[in-house]
């Protein structure tokens, strides 16, 4: 019901402010209404809230400091909703994040911190450069953590009916993060999701992997660059980091090369590969180690092509995202030197909109091809659906939409 209500009372305060023949009076009672309405329905159910949290052993003095006054962040749900008009591509994604400024930034914070950084990577096991990488990507080095509050932000979102579940998850977590004196809820501020800190962990992650790095007895991931440094390394160690690797390499792909085996669910050991013609660029020989690894393929056939091991899935729990994973160990290898640069974008080559990849998701469920809701985000159903049309359409069955595809299915489906 409260859902419900808050769909409406959304409803109401963005026609408000929509283009249509009321006059500003109407707008502006329509959005009053529109915003009571909705903060009726939110105080409902934050009442609801409370009580689990004081079940759930959280002090009623903490939920008064954090609850009291709480009101639905608009600007919040905004974000949630809001989409850029074409995809990202690699390469957009890529030359956005790393800049000359970054890396060069990036290897003067290296040198600042390098007895700090020793001293955990040696503890945890993960190298410098990827969580100097990681803090890079985050936070610019920690020069913007957000000025949402979280409190606020994680209850629109609990609030809200689309991912309601894990936000409530969430809130709990930052209310308990609260109550153990690790932070006042008017310091803890971060991204419209939640995330927070130097290294922009959501809750949950802070109440599991969090550390004290600097031996005061409490932790601050805002404020203390030893809690985040060594929150960042206990959490990749804690989901599998491996010493003995590094996240990946980019190779060069036969001619003749099976598309089919791109893919991150397709692990075979490094030999395999070699003897299946995969080299590093130039077409030096491949370093043979006793360890599986996949390709992937971030830009489909018409991009590069990288072999990656199993800190990259690693990286990837982190965020789920290829590009960003890729971003990470390429800002890694960039801070030591060991990045080669960002390849053109072919020059034929269009990235699609997200109306684009709607349509062939739809198309490809009119076919009887199991794509998914048609949302516009390539998750694996999607792509299996994808690779299954490309092998039968006698296209390189890399599982990547592009402009060929779509054109393709229009012409099969029109």
């Amino acid at each position: 019901m409260f859902r419900r209500s808050f769909r409406k009372a959304m409803l109401l305060s963005f026609l408000a402010a929509a283009p249509f023949s009321a006059t500003p009076a109407m707008a502006q009672q329509n959005a009053t209404a529109g915003e009571e309405a909705m903060n009726g329905d939110f105080q409902a159910w934050l009442a609801d809230l409370r009580r689990e949290a004081l079940q759930k052993g959280i002090s009623e003095k903490t939920l008064n400091k954090a609850l009291t006054g709480l009101k639905p962040l608009r600007r919040v749900i905004h974000a949630d909703r809001n989409q850029e008009e074409f995809t990202q591509t690699y390469w957009d994604y890529i030359a956005r994040r790393l800049t000359p400024a970054r890396i060069r930034k990036g290897r003067e914070m290296l040198a600042r911190h390098r007895k700090l950084l020793a001293r955990i990577s040696a503890r945890y096991g993960v190298p410098a450069k990827y969580i100097v990488a990681f803090w890079g990507l985050e936070t610019n080095y920690g020069s913007y953590k957000g000025k949402i509050p979280i409190i606020g932000a994680l209850a629109t979102l609990a609030f809200d009916r689309r991912r309601s579940d894990f936000f409530r998850v969430q809130l709990l977590d930052a209310l308990r993060i609260i109550d153990r004196g690790d932070i006042e809820p008017e310091r803890m501020v971060g991204s419209w999701a939640g995330a927070m800190g130097h290294m922009q962990f959501i809750p949950s992650t802070y109440i599991a992997y969090a550390v004290d790095g600097d031996g005061d007895g409490r932790v601050d991931l805002w404020s203390s660059l030893p809690d985040a440094f060594a929150s960042a390394a206990n959490y990749l160690s804690g989901i599998g980091w491996r010493a003995d690797q590094r996240w990946g390499r980019e190779v060069a792909l036969p001619k003749n090369f099976d598309w089919e085996k791109a893919r991150l669910d397709y692990w075979r050991k490094i030999e395999v590969w070699a003897r299946e013609g995969l080299r590093r660029p130039g077409g030096l020989p491949l370093p043979l180690a006793d360890f599986k690894a996949a390709v992937a393929l971030p830009a489909g056939h018409w991009g590069p092509a990288f072999l990656v091991y199993g800190n990259f899935t690693v990286i990837m729990a982190w965020n789920r995202s290829v590009n960003y994973a890729l971003a990470v160990g390429q800002l890694a290898d960039a801070l030591v030197g060991q990045w080669g640069g960002l390849q053109p974008q072919p020059e034929n080559f269009r990235p699609l909109k997200y109306s684009e990849i709607k349509e062939i998701q739809r198309r490809l469920n009119m076919l009887g091809y199991d794509a998914g809701p048609a949302d516009g985000i390539i998750g694996s159903r999607s792509r299996k659906a994808i690779r299954a049309y490309q092998k039968k359409a006698g296209l390189p069955a890399d599982a990547y939409p592009d402009v060929v595809l779509l054109e393709r299915l229009r012409k099969e489906t029109s």
